[in-house]
């Protein structure tokens, strides 16, 4: 059960970064389109990298505040709060408004902002939970199988994508622009991209039930909370086995490490391995982030699929996304 609930955080976090990089084309085509032109509108540069980037930069933030927030109230309390904020954000992007381009622009920004701080006091949070739940002999494997969970909430938006715009694309009929600059762009489009970006509050919400449920980790009550009682009766409703406490609480010593993240213990103990870590991390993120971010323009770069302005705005998407799958 931990598993699955930490897991689907991670699904839903892949889910809302990049279900945004499917529909910027298509956001582009209406309301940057210039009828006049022979291509179809597409988002200025500046545009596009501030809507495909700004979840980013409030995942930086958002890992920072939530991780020192879980230490100090606790994972389970700050779990449910990021969860929220997720579905509440996620829902109001959808929804975004604005007389003109650059005003619609703005707001899907500040509401893409807030999801991407609440995705990623989620991510250390789920990988944290399922690593306190686990011991060391299925640690490895448990945190592994949460981390995998990302790839299947990818593949989750780009079927999602597909399916609706298949499905408005059969609804509402239209010609390729170069046939027809006004009619390849439906009015309905508009719908396409709120529908897909607020898809993701969905199994984010089913999820929010058992979050409610799960207690606290035992060893955030044992090691930082020191309330050993609490511990015990926590891990009796895990394993649904009584657990006795084998000894007072106050009498409880508590062996470990006390010093701070950035003291000269720690630095000496594990600044190689933390060193080592967020390197290998950050080289990795920037070839997935990119590809995840990017790859529709590499698909018309590549020629995967054909030029813009030989298909609407809804079969345009709809064959990105079946590349992306």
């Amino acid at each position: 059960m931990a598993i699955v609930i930490a897991g689907m955080g991670f699904f839903t976090d892949a889910y809302d970064l990049f279900c945004i990089a499917l529909v910027t084309k298509l956001i582009g085509r209406i309301y940057y389109t210039d009828p006049t032109s022979k291509e179809p509108g597409a988002l200025p540069p500046n545009v596009s990298a501030a809507v495909n980037g700004v979840a980013l930069c409030g995942t930086l933030a958002g890992q920072l505040f939530f991780g020192w927030l879980g230490d100090k109230l606790g994972r389970k309390s700050v779990y449910g709060f990021t969860l929220i904020l997720m579905v509440l954000c996620s829902i109001a992007s959808g929804l975004s408004f604005g007389e003109s381009p650059k005003a619609l622009i703005g707001t899907l920004c500040f509401f893409r902002f807030w999801p991407g701080f609440g995705v990623d006091g989620d991510y250390p949070l789920s990988a944290t939970i399922m690593s306190e739940y686990a011991n060391k002999k299925t640690r490895g494997a448990f945190i592994a199988a949460v981390f995998a969970m990302q790839g299947f909430g990818i593949l989750f938006g780009t079927i999602v994508a597909f399916a609706v715009s298949a499905a408005f694309r059969n609804a509402y009929p239209a010609s390729a622009y170069y046939v027809d600059a006004k009619a390849s762009l439906v009015p309905q489009a508009d719908y396409v991209w709120r529908i897909i970006l607020m898809f993701g509050t969905i199994p984010a919400a089913l999820t929010y039930y058992w979050r409610l449920k799960m207690p606290e980790t035992a060893r955030y009550t044992v090691l930082i909370a020191r309330n050993t009682k609490q511990a015990a009766a926590d891990m009796s409703k895990v394993l649904k086995k009584e657990i006795e406490e084998g000894q007072d609480e106050r009498q409880v010593v508590f062996a470990g490490d006390t010093w701070g993240l950035f003291s000269r213990q720690f630095m000496q103990r594990h600044g190689l391995h933390l060193l080592a870590t967020t390197s290998t991390w950050f080289l990795l993120d920037i070839a997935f982030y990119i590809q995840n971010l990017f790859q529709k323009d590499i698909f018309s770069k590549v020629g995967w699929i054909p030029p813009a302005r030989t298909m609407n705005a809804l079969e345009e998407l709809n064959r990105i996304s079946a590349r992306r799958r």
